[in-house]
């Protein structure tokens, strides 16, 4: 949704011809909504520690100063509230821009390519403000104690280029089943930028925000690294620097070349290592404050890894069934099929 509405604000020309495979994505979002809302309400008090209510009893021995100071916050039926609004607005707008893609297949004309316009800068202002708020609830607020300015768009650079990975992904795939034949060498190759760009951005947050704790040294900052460095056994140092590696390092290297962009294996080699790559992000970020060294990555990480990932290839692959490939009235379509970039 994120993609769609910076390229209808952009009024972009290119992407139109595979736009249906970034607008069939958000369909899982009922699903994963419905995930995070039981996960809370069964699990809750133990993932999240600022749910405990002695932490908020003056006097009383598990008094938290720091956490008592953010209740206004971090309490049960603001978080709840927040998390049903996240997705519910989230899911209505993509339902809505996706209504008017497809009333603009059977009718034509422009109409309803401004309406998107409107839509998608009027997604952006509200994603603008709930994809870092909803970093802070659902993986900053593990951690309690521990805040960082720059979570919101590190969290945001990570969704993003992982979303990215699975378009590019998709696309390739298709192609090679013999659809979306009119998506070209030059598509492949700014989808192949898109992403090589944005997991160097991710760098650049996630390096920013390492160098601002280090740099100030500061006990309730520093513990956030210390943990994932050497805490628990130094357990987490492994998945930490594999992060860094699968998100940067070989995406850099083998799509660091032009003709890499559009090489079908090299892409989907890239790709996967991103998907896995921000899978282990969220691993180190969330595991550390939740188990602990209790930790493990075994056969249940990564068979619910696979499940929801299964889950998803389904839900993207049943909601391209319900639509021309190919938006045929969409304004800019001549546009993107004669997309070439020499």
């Amino acid at each position: 949704m994120f993609f769609l509405s910076y390229n209808y604000l952009a009024q972009a020309g290119w992407s139109a011809v595979f736009k249906r495979v970034p607008e069939a994505l958000p369909a899982f979002l009922p699903v994963t909504g419905a995930v995070l809302i039981i996960t809370f309400l069964l699990g809750g008090h133990d993932l999240f520690h600022w749910t405990h209510e002695g932490l908020y009893e003056v006097g009383g021995p598990e008094y938290d100063k720091i956490i008592a100071g953010k209740h206004g916050y971090l309490n049960t039926p603001f978080f709840l509230g927040r998390l049903v609004i996240y997705f519910v607005v989230w899911y209505l707008m993509w339902k809505k821009l996706r209504s008017l893609s497809l009333q603009e297949d059977e009718i034509g004309g422009t109409e309803f390519y401004e309406k998107s316009i409107r839509l998608g800068t009027a997604f952006l202002v509200v994603f603008g403000v709930t994809s870092s708020t909803s970093a802070w609830d659902f993986v900053m607020s593990i951690d309690t104690h521990w805040f960082s300015t720059m979570f919101g768009w590190y969290t945001l650079a990570s969704w993003h280029v992982a979303g990215l990975a699975v378009i590019t992904l998709t696309i390739v795939t298709l192609r090679e089943k013999g659809y979306l034949r009119a998506v070209n060498s030059s598509h492949l190759r700014d989808l192949g930028k898109f992403v090589f760009a944005f997991s160097i951005f991710w760098t650049y947050v996630w390096f920013a925000q390492f160098l601002l704790i280090y740099y100030a040294n500061l006990p309730e900052e520093t513990i956030y690294f210390i943990e994932r460095f050497r805490g628990h056994g130094g357990f987490f140092k492994a998945p930490f620097f594999i992060t860094l590696f699968l998100n940067f390092f070989f995406p850099f290297l083998v799509l660091m070349t032009r003709d890499a962009k559009f090489t079908h294996s090299i892409l989907k080699v890239a790709c996967w290592s991103v998907i896995v790559g921000h899978w282990f992000d969220f691993y180190t970020n969330i595991m550390p404050g939740t188990v602990g060294a209790s930790a493990e990555l075994g056969p249940l990480e990564w068979g619910f890894f696979l499940i929801f990932l299964s889950a998803f290839a389904y839900s993207i692959a049943n909601q391209l069934t319900k639509a021309n490939l190919i938006p045929r009235n969409h304004p800019m379509l001549e546009e993107s099929l004669h997309h070439d970039i020499a």
